[in-house]
C-alpha cells in the first residue's frame, strides 16, 4: 500500500514518551534482568526502526519481533543488539540467522535435526543462538514436558559447534486480569514453568541459558516473578495490556505515545432528512453541519466506529453513518472552518483525550490491534522533543 503523504491524516508518535516508558520499566527491576524491547508487526504500529533507534541510545539490551524479515529489517538498520525472532521458523532459514546473529525460538528436536543436517559446510558459521519455548498453559507454541526440554539440551550439547542455548522462555496468557481465576491461572503457569526449569541439566552447556517469562502484564502486576529478561511490549508505546478495567499500579504511570489526526476536508450544512453514507443509515432529524475526514476502514478506522465520537475544536462530534473505505463523515455542532484539526486518538489542545482503548472498547477490540491496524497508507511522523 503506498503512503498517502499529500493528505492531512497521519499518526504522530512521542518517542520521548516510548523512551521514558522504556525507563519507568527498566528503574523497576532488579539491575540484573535484561530489557527487551517488542517491536515487532512495525512496533505495534508506531515504526519499528525509528523506536529500535531511540531505544538504543536509551540503553535497551534486546529487542523481539515476530517474523524473519522484522529482524533482518533492524540489521540492515544497524541495530547490533541481540534480536530474538518469537514466532516458528522455517527450518531453510535457519542458518541465515547465524549469519546475521538472530535468536530464533525452538520447540522441536526434529526442526533442530533438520536443521543440523542443513547446516552450510563450504563456509564457517557462528553457533545459530536458540532459545526454548515452554507452553506453560498458553497452548500456542512450546513444549509441555521437561523430559522433550532435556532431550533438545543433549542435543544442542553435542553440537555446540552449530548450536548455542540462550534462552528458555515462556508465555502467560491471563497475567493482565484481576479476576480471581486468572490469578489462579497466573499461578498454575509459574508453577509450571519452573517446575520445568528446575528438571533440567545445564551442566554440560558452556554457559547457563537467559530464563525469562516477564512480558508487560507480568512486569506490571507481577513483578517478583521477574527474571532474567523483561520482554516490554505493549506499555512501551504506554497503553495497558488490560485496557480501563485493571488500574495500572500507582508506580507506573505510563505516557501514550500513538497519536491519530486528521482534518476537515469538507464542511456542508445538510436539511432534516437527508442520508448520509452507504446505506443510509443515518438521516438528519434537523438541518446539521456536516465534515468529512480523509479516513476510512482502508487507513485502519474501523467500519463499525459509527457513532464514536472524535475530537474537532473541543466538541465531541460524532461519527456518522458508515465508515467508508476512504472516508467518513462527523457530525458538527456549528459551521466549523476547513483543515480544522481532527483527533481520533490522542490529546487535542483543549486537554480532552481519546485512548487506543476508547477506540478498541468501542469496536468490540483491543488497542494492540487499533494501532497495529492503522495501515501503512497513513505516514507515521516522529516527535523527539
Amino acid at each position: 500500500m503506498i503512503c498517502g503523504e499529500h493528505r492531512p491524516t497521519r499518526v504522530v508518535v512521542s518517542i520521548p514518551n516510548i523512551v521514558d516508558n522504556y525507563l519507568l520499566f527498566k528503574h523497576a527491576f532488579s539491575p540484573k534482568a535484561k530489557t527487551y524491547a517488542v517491536i515487532k508487526a512495525d512496533a505495534y504500529g508506531h515504526g519499528s526502526i525509528p523506536i529500535a533507534k531511540a531505544l538504543t541510545e536509551a540503553g535497551a539490551e534486546g529487542f523481539c519481533v515476530a517474523v524473519t524479515d522484522e529482524a533482518l529489517a533492524l540489521r540492515e538498520a544497524g541495530i547490533q543488539a541481540p534480536i530474538l525472532i518469537l514466532g516458528i521458523t522455517e527450518v531453510e532459514d535457519a542458518w541465515l540467522h547465524a549469519q546475521h546473529d538472530i535468536s530464533l525460538t525452538i520447540s522441536s528436536l526434529d526442526w533442530l535435526k533438520a536443521a543440523y543436517a542443513q547446516r552450510p559446510t563450504d563456509q564457517e558459521f557462528p553457533p545459530l543462538k536458540l532459545h526454548l519455548k515452554v507452553d506453560s498453559g498458553m497452548g500456542r507454541i512450546g513444549l509441555r514436558d521437561s523430559q522433550s526440554g532435556q532431550e533438545i539440551i543433549d542435543y544442542i550439547s553435542d553440537h555446540q559447534e552449530a548450536f548455542e542455548l540462550d534462552g528458555i522462555f515462556t508465555h502467560y496468557a491471563t497475567a493482565d486480569s484481576d479476576q480471581v481465576k486468572d490469578q489462579d491461572y497466573v499461578a498454575k503457569q509459574s508453577q509450571r514453568f519452573e517446575d520445568f526449569i528446575q528438571a533440567l541439566d545445564f551442566s554440560h552447556l558452556n554457559k547457563k541459558p537467559l530464563i525469562h517469562r516477564s512480558n508487560t502484564a507480568l512486569a506490571l502486576w507481577y513483578p517478583e516473578k521477574t527474571m532474567d529478561i523483561v520482554r516490554l511490549g505493549i506499555g512501551l508505546y504506554g497503553e495497558s495490556p488490560a485496557g480501563p478495567d485493571f488500574a495500572l499500579p500507582d508506580d507506573m504511570p505510563l505516557k501514550p505515545a500513538f497519536t491519530l489526526e486528521s482534518e476537515l476536508v469538507y464542511v456542508k450544512k445538510l436539511q432534516a432528512g437527508e442520508s448520509i453514507s452507504y446505506g443510509a443509515t443515518y438521516t438528519t432529524e434537523s438541518d446539521q453541519w456536516i465534515g468529512t475526514l480523509p479516513i476510512g476502514y482502508a487507513d485502519g478506522l474501523p467500519r463499525s466506529s459509527s457513532g464514536f465520537e472524535v475530537l474537532i475544536a473541543g466538541y465531541k462530534c460524532p461519527i456518522v453513518g458508515r465508515v467508508c473505505m476512504d472516508q467518513c463523515m462527523v457530525a458538527l455542532p456549528k459551521e466549523l472552518p476547513l483543515h480544522e484539526k481532527v483527533t481520533l486518538i490522542g490529546s487535542d489542545d483543549q486537554g480532552n483525550h481519546i485512548s487506543a482503548w476508547d477506540l478498541a472498547l468501542y469496536n468490540h477490540t483491543i488497542a494492540y490491534e487499533i494501532t497495529c491496524g492503522i495501515s501503512e497508507r497513513v505516514p507515521r511522523t516522529y516527535i523527539y522533543s
